[in-house]
């Protein structure tokens, strides 16, 4: 059972597949080829499930940091008798455009030692499992390296030292002193191709290199914003590249599994598919971050994937991040998750869930590129129109929601205010959808839904916008009014509503819930941290209604969660203040890049 704290991890990506990275040195998360891949190490869920820790062997302090301008890994280890530094990186390969960053990623995790002071002796532990855990494969050594094969990986390690190996683990101690550098690297092939062969030292050396210039070659291209948490942004920015999936642009809501909400809770979920809901959050995060190709890529594999032309089937909410519709959900119950917090799920059954809401959220989406994209091809427009088409037709039906309940299907007010903004968008966009005819139509449909909201949707006893229709309790969705344009961020109703969520819905921390647990809305058991997004959009609000002093300091508290390495989870605990939920989170980057962009421009107002 992992005890690691969530926030202790580092993340390494090459836009293909991700690793985490202990402060003590240890992979303890690695899905080879892809993010979505079974893992190859897994400790993260089960001590048992694999690791590749490399670490002195006395006793040292720690410090770490990304290389400046990347998503490059920098340990430095302090012992009594020396200085070691670990650089760890996911290999992007060679490219001279950073725009195509990782494009030709080799599949290799990089490590690479360098002694700054002293001697310090050095512990290597390699302990693969494929398949979540499953495998024990069979070790067997190799000039310059050993090899791994079991289950639908082949797996190469490079190492200068030989190593000892036994039931499927390969260990060895070495000593380095001031000036000396190693290199390790693991790569993967598939199963019936050949093995790869060990790189050698300089290989590795070059491809540590390349990867730095690689991503500070994109960050010197993408990193222009220059207002308030200038670092705090560009890094959310690199974050935000490093969960996109380089071969469609899909990018992930995170790049782990089953994570939990609560510790020994059942909310723990598979978050390494892309969300249709995150298109339009998204878009405007990558255009603050100077993002543009990359949002058009992310706006042109949603509208591929989720393109069917069957208008009474409903938009399927989430997909795999090659596209794939069928995301299936079990549970792998020899894992016994993050300190014990059980169910491990694989796969997420919230795909097949009805929730309207996701209309809105793809219109606005094409919305906010509509000049980028310029003469859309017939078939898109149809798509987009036949968006709208379906918003007008279903918003009088229940769904499960923006947060996915497992429960009772409800008239949640978020989804009826994203059909709403489903119209509004489509009646902006008409020329370009080709579809003038419908306009009159879509804005009568569209002041219905207002009319709807208006009446259904707030709450005259408590004085806000509540979760559903005619419901008295309280969700931090309904802070989306203003975001999304449906109300002014100053109109009262909206102001009673932010400061009632700020009063009620909130930890002693002053951090946002997403809604009250224990109303039983979501079917599960038990309760769950503070969600980030969430506090974010009260930051927001506040600053679009003028109030930027006060968004300054929730905002300020939110990001005062962010772990050593400016990396946030989906929530946080209100018992500990520790980092929950599936990490680094997409959501929590996207809503701080927004957040600070919107305070940025209320100060300058």
């Amino acid at each position: 059972m992992s005890t690691v704290p969530i926030a202790d991890h580092a993340l390494l990506s090459d836009r293909h597949s991700a690793a985490l990275v202990t402060t003590a040195g240890s992979v303890d998360w690695l899905c080879f080829p892809r993010f979505d891949s079974p893992s190859v190490f897994a400790a993260v869920l089960d001590d048992d499930a694999g690791h590749w820790s490399i670490r002195p062997t006395a006793p040292a302090s720690t410090e770490r940091s990304y290389v400046e301008g990347t998503m490059v890994l920098s340990t430095v280890f302090h012992t009594a008798q020396g200085t070691l530094e670990l650089h760890d990186a996911m290999a992007l390969g060679e490219s001279s455009d950073p725009h195509r960053l990782g494009e030709h990623a080799p599949h290799a995790l990089l490590r690479g030692l360098h002694c700054t002071a002293g001697r310090v002796e050095v512990e290597l532990c390699f302990r693969p499992r494929p398949e979540y855990g499953l495998v024990v494969p069979v070790l067997a050594d190799t000039e310059g390296g050993i090899t791994a094969t079991g289950g639908p990986d082949r797996l190469t390690l490079t190492t200068p030292f030989p190593l000892e190996h036994l039931d499927g683990e390969a260990r060895t101690r070495f000593e380095l002193e001031a000036g000396q550098r190693v290199y390790f690297a693991l790569r993967r092939t598939g199963l019936g191709k050949p093995v790869s062969p060990p790189y050698s030292q300089q290989e590795i050396a070059a491809e540590l290199e390349a990867t730095i210039t690689g991503w500070r070659a994109w960050s010197r291209v993408h990193q222009s914003y220059d207002g308030p948490w200038r670092e705090l942004v560009h890094h959310s920015g690199r974050v935000l590249q490093a969960l996109s999936y380089q071969p469609t642009g899909a990018i992930l809501a995170a790049v782990t599994t089953s994570l939990p909400e609560q510790i020994g809770g059942e909310r723990n979920w598979d978050y390494r598919y892309s969300w249709v809901r995150d298109a339009s959050f998204t878009m405007r995060a990558l255009w603050v971050a100077a993002c543009p190709d990359e949002a058009q890529q992310f706006f042109d594999f949603m509208t591929a994937a989720a393109a069917h032309s069957r208008p009474e089937r409903p938009l399927q909410i989430m997909f795999g991040i090659g596209g794939e519709r069928d995301l299936s959900e079990r549970v792998l119950p020899h894992l016994a998750g993050w300190r014990g917090s059980r169910p491990v799920r694989v796969g997420n059954g919230a795909w097949a869930q009805p929730q309207l809401d996701v209309y809105g959220e793809l219109l606005d989406a094409a919305f906010r590129l509509r000049e980028q994209l310029g003469d859309l091809e017939p078939a898109t427009r149809t798509f987009l129109a036949g968006l709208a088409d379906a918003a007008a037709s279903q918003w009088r039906q229940p769904d499960n929601g923006i947060w996915e309940v497992r429960g009772e299907a409800r008239h949640f007010l978020y989804s009826k205010v994203m059909c709403w903004v489903a119209l509004d968008r489509a009646v902006a966009m008409a020329d370009q959808l080709h579809a003038t005819d419908r306009v009159e139509r879509w804005a009568a449909e569209a002041d219905t839904i207002r009319d709807a909201v208006l009446a259904q949707g707030w709450n005259e006893q408590i004085g806000a916008f509540t979760q559903s229709f005619g419901a008295p309790e309280l969700d931090a969705a309904a802070l989306m009014l203003p975001i999304v344009g449906f109300l002014p961020a100053a109109d009262p109703r909206v102001l009673s509503t932010a400061e009632l969520i700020a009063e009620r819905l909130t930890d002693d921390r002053g951090l946002v819930y997403r809604y009250q647990a224990d109303a039983g809305v979501d079917g599960l058991s038990g309760g769950e941290g503070t969600f980030l997004l969430c506090t974010f959009w009260l930051a927001r609000v506040l600053a679009m209604a003028g109030r930027a002093r006060e968004a300054r300091e929730v905002f300020e508290r939110a990001v005062g969660y962010v772990s050593d390495l400016g990396l946030l989870a989906e929530e946080i605990d209100p018992a500990t203040g520790d980092q929950l939920g599936n990490f680094p989170q997409a959501f929590s980057h996207i809503g701080l890049i927004n957040s600070a962009w919107s305070i940025h421009q209320a100060e300058q107002r």
